[in-house]
C-alpha cells in the first residue's frame, strides 16, 4: 500500500512568466486572458477522462479550501486548527491535494499509477468537516482503494479507462473503431460506453445534436450522440468568441471561428481547419493552441486528452531555432533513411521558444510538435514549440541519482542547457519522416514498383496506408510511445553535429561537454523509465519513458562498453559511459534503431513494427533487483505552479502563486473551474 502513497516532500516551480507577460500590448494581453480561460475551462473534462470518479474528490478539494464568501482561499491556519488534527495530517492533506490538482487526478500524470494519501482516513474526515463539505463514502473509497484499478489502461486487464465504460471488451473496442475507420469518423473527441442495446459513442460538444444510429456486424446498434461535457465545452467557445474580438490578424480570427465551429458541434474536421490556419500563423507574440489533442491516454491510442496552452515568445531563443529550421534539409538528409523515405518537400516548421502563461494539462510537457493530423503535416508541415521557463525550472532539493561522483557537477552544469539542444532537435524529428498512403481514389504517394524496402533488400514495398488509415489508427496503444522513441532518436542522431552545436552557441570543449552530458542524461532517463514499468501487468505507464527506455536498451546493446550500469559500495547504481565513443559507438547504434523505426513507420507494418518496439521495450525476468533500486532511489516529479490572469479596470492583470503546495491549491481556487 505505501508504494501509492502522494509523494512526500516534491519540488515545486513555479512557471515564471511576469517579464514576458508585461511586454504584451493590452490587446495581447486580453487575447492571451480569454484564451488561457478558455483552456482551463476544460480542466474537469481532463478529470474525467482520466478518471471519472475523481471528479468528485476534484470538487471536493474546492470545496474544502474555497471562501464561499469572497471566492478566495480560506484561512487554512484556521482550517487546520478547526479540524483538530495534528500539524503532519494536515501538511499530507495539503500535499495529496496539491498534487492531486498537478496531475488533475488522482493518478499521475507521469507514470499512469493511482496515489493516495498519506494521512488516515479518520483525519481526512475531520478536515472535511471543518471544512463544511460532504464526504460520501464512494469519493472516500475512491480515494483510499488501491486493490483494484491502480493503473491506468483497458478495462479488461483490470485497469482503469476514462474513455470506455469498464464492461467494454478490447474486441468491443475494436469493433466499434473498425466501425468508426470504415466510415471516417474521427474519435479524438469521444468516449464508449456499452448500451443494453450495443454502444454509445458520446462527443464532446458544446450543442447536443441528434443522435445517429448504426447496425454493427454483430448485429448489435451503435449510437453517436453529443453533448459529452457540454457544459465545459460551452464554456470554452464562449471564452474563444472574447479572445477573437482581441485577435491580432486574419489567420488568427479565421482559426478562433473553426475553434468555435469545432467545440460547439463535435466537429473534428473544424478542428483540423482551425489548425491549418494555426500554421499559418507564423510567429505571432502570443502562441495559443487549443483541443483534444495527444492520445497518451487512451489505452487503444486514438482518443486524445483535452489540453490548451497560451505562450509568449522569447524572441532571442526564438532566433536560435530559427537558425535550426534554416538549415533543416541539410540536417534532415543526414537521417539514416534513404530519401524515397522522406517527405519530397521539407515543410520548415515554426519553430519558436515560448515562456508558459497558462497551459491546461495534467502534465506540461516541455517541448510540443503538433498538429498530430499527418494529413495536414505531410503538406502543411507542423509548429515546432520549446517551452523555455518549463526547461528552466529548477528545484534547489532537487537529486540526480545515478550519476557517477565525478560527473555530477559537469551533469549540473549542462542539464538543461544539453536539454534545450535536444528538444530543439527532438521536435524537429517530429516532422520528418514520409508515409506511404493511398488515397480514396487509388492514388499513392509513391511508386510502388520503384521504391525499395531497405529492411527486404531487392523487394520493393509492399505495405501503406490505406485510405483513412493513419500512423495511430494502426499502430494503436504503441503509436504515441514509438513517435516520441523516433523523435529522442533523431535527437541523439543529429545534435552531436558541430553545426547545429554551433547554432545553440556551443563550440569546442563546450559542444564536447553539452554532447555527453545528453547521452549520459538520456541514459540515466532510460534507467530510470523502470519505475514506470508494471512488471506484473508487463506494461508500460509513460509514453516517453518507453521510448527512453528502448534508446538506454540500444546504448546497453552497442558493445565495446560504451554504457555499462555498475552496483555501487552502498547498493545503488552508476551509469559508466566512455564519452570518447558516443560518435563511433552510441550514435551509428541508435541511427541503426531509429532507421527500423521510421521504415515501419512509414510502410505502415504494423505487425513487424510493434514487435519490433515491444522487443526493444521488454524488461528482462532478471532486472528485478535494478528495478528494485531504481524505485528505492525515485525522487518526486515536480508540480508546475501556474499563475492567473484577472481583468481589473479593462486592464489585465498576471498574479503569480507561492510554489508550494498552497501555492498549488490557490491558484486552482482563484482560477474558478
Amino acid at each position: 500500500m505505501t508504494r501509492y502513497f502522494a509523494d512526500e516532500h516534491p519540488p515545486y516551480s513555479r512557471l515564471e512568466a511576469k517579464p514576458f507577460f508585461e511586454s504584451l500590448s493590452n490587446r495581447e494581453k486580453h487575447y492571451a486572458h480569454y484564451m488561457s480561460r478558455a483552456s482551463f475551462e476544460g480542466t474537469r473534462v481532463i478529470v474525467a477522462q482520466t478518471n471519472p470518479n475523481a471528479v468528485p474528490i476534484y470538487i471536493l478539494i474546492l470545496e474544502i479550501f474555497r471562501d464561499d464568501k469572497t471566492g478566495g482561499m480560506v484561512n487554512v491556519e484556521q482550517l487546520a486548527a478547526k479540524s483538530g488534527v495534528s500539524k503532519e495530517s494536515f501538511e499530507q492533506f495539503l500535499q495529496y491535494s496539491a498534487q492531486f490538482l498537478g496531475n488533475l487526478s488522482n493518478y499521475k500524470s507521469f507514470g499512469d499509477e493511482k496515489f493516495i494519501p498519506r494521512l488516515p482516513v479518520e483525519d481526512l474526515k475531520k478536515i472535511v468537516e471543518a471544512a463544511g463539505a460532504r464526504l460520501s463514502l464512494e469519493t472516500q473509497q475512491e480515494i483510499y482503494n488501491v486493490e483494484k484499478n491502480t493503473l491506468l489502461g483497458f478495462p479488461e486487464d483490470g485497469h482503469l479507462s476514462g474513455y470506455y465504460s469498464s464492461d467494454m471488451t478490447k474486441a468491443d473496442i475494436r469493433l466499434v473503431q473498425d466501425f468508426l475507420e470504415e466510415h471516417k469518423i474521427e474519435p479524438l473527441n469521444t468516449r464508449i460506453f456499452k448500451t443494453n442495446e450495443g454502444y454509445k459513442v458520446v462527443t464532446a460538444s458544446g450543442n447536443v445534436a441528434d443522435s445517429r444510429k448504426y447496425a454493427l456486424s454483430n448485429g448489435k446498434e451503435l449510437e453517436i450522440s453529443f453533448g459529452d461535457f457540454q457544459k465545459e465545452m460551452q464554456k470554452v467557445s464562449e471564452n474563444i468568441r472574447q479572445a477573437a474580438a482581441y485577435s491580432a490578424n486574419e489567420h488568427q480570427t479565421d482559426m478562433l471561428e473553426a475553434y468555435y465551429e469545432s467545440f460547439t458541434t463535435g466537429s473534428v474536421e473544424a478542428h483540423m481547419e482551425s489548425q491549418r490556419h494555426w500554421l499559418k500563423d507564423i510567429g505571432p507574440n502570443v502562441e495559443t493552441n487549443i483541443g483534444f489533442i495527444e492520445t497518451y491516454r487512451d489505452p487503444q491510442g486514438v482518443r486524445a486528452e483535452w489540453e490548451g496552452f497560451v505562450a509568449m515568445v522569447n524572441k532571442e531563443q526564438t532566433i536560435k531555432f530559427g537558425n535550426l529550421v534554416d538549415q533543416a534539409p541539410t540536417f534532415v538528409s543526414r537521417l539514416p533513411w534513404p530519401s524515397t523515405f522522406e517527405r519530397e518537400t521539407i515543410n520548415k516548421p515554426d519553430f519558436t521558444s515560448l515562456e508558459v502563461l497558462a497551459f491546461a494539462t495534467g502534465g506540461v510537457p516541455a517541448g510540443i510538435n503538433i498538429p498530430n493530423y499527418t494529413n495536414i503535416t505531410q503538406v502543411l508541415g507542423s509548429k515546432n514549440v520549446s517551452l523555455g521557463n518549463v526547461i528552466s525550472a529548477q528545484s534547489p532539493d532537487e537529486k540526480f541519482p545515478f550519476i557517477k561522483q565525478c560527473d555530477l557537477d559537469l551533469y549540473r552544469k549542462y542539464r538543461n542547457p544539453s536539454f534545450e539542444v535536444q528538444v530543439g532537435t527532438h521536435e524537429l524529428g517530429h516532422g520528418t519522416g514520409k508515409l506511404f498512403t493511398e488515397d480514396a481514389d487509388g492514388k499513392l504517394n509513391f511508386d510502388k514498383e520503384m521504391v525499395e524496402n531497405p529492411l527486404t533488400p531487392g523487394k520493393t514495398v509492399q505495405t501503406w496506408y490505406k485510405p483513412g488509415q493513419t500512423f495511430n489508427s494502426i499502430f494503436k496503444a504503441i503509436a504515441s510511445s514509438y513517435e516520441e522513441c523516433r523523435a529522442e532518436c533523431i535527437a541523439l542522431t543529429l545534435s552531436h553535429h558541430k553545426d547545429i552545436l554551433d547554432i545553440f552557441g556551443y563550440r569546442d570543449q563546450e559542444a564536447e561537454d553539452v554532447v555527453y552530458v545528453m547521452y549520459l542524461n538520456m541514459a540515466r532517463a532510460g534507467l530510470m523509465a523502470l519505475e514506470f514499468y508494471d512488471p506484473e501487468a508487463k506494461k508500460w505507464g509513460q509514453a516517453h519513458m518507453q521510448g527512453r527506455y528502448a534508446i538506454f536498451n540500444v546504448m546497453l546493446k552497442a558493445g565495446q562498453d560504451f554504457v555499462v550500469i555498475e552496483k555501487t559500495d552502498d547498493g545503488s547504481l552508476e551509469i559508466n559511459m566512455d564519452r570518447s565513443k558516443i560518435r563511433s559507438v552510441g550514435a551509428p547504434a541508435v541511427a541503426d534503431f531509429l532507421a527500423k523505426l521510421q521504415i515501419y513507420k512509414a510502410t505502415a507494418d504494423e505487425k513487424e513494427g510493434t514487435q519490433f518496439y515491444l522487443d526493444a521495450t521488454s524488461v528482462p525476468e532478471d532486472w528485478k533487483s535494478i528495478r528494485d533500486i531504481v524505485l528505492r532511489s525515485k525522487q518526486p516529479r515536480k508540480v508546475f505552479v501556474q499563475g492567473n490572469t484577472f481583468i481589473e479596470n479593462e486592464q489585465v492583470v498576471l498574479k503569480e502563486y507561492d510554489p508550494s503546495a498552497l501555492g498549488m491549491i490557490q491558484s486552482m481556487v482563484e482560477r474558478r473551474v
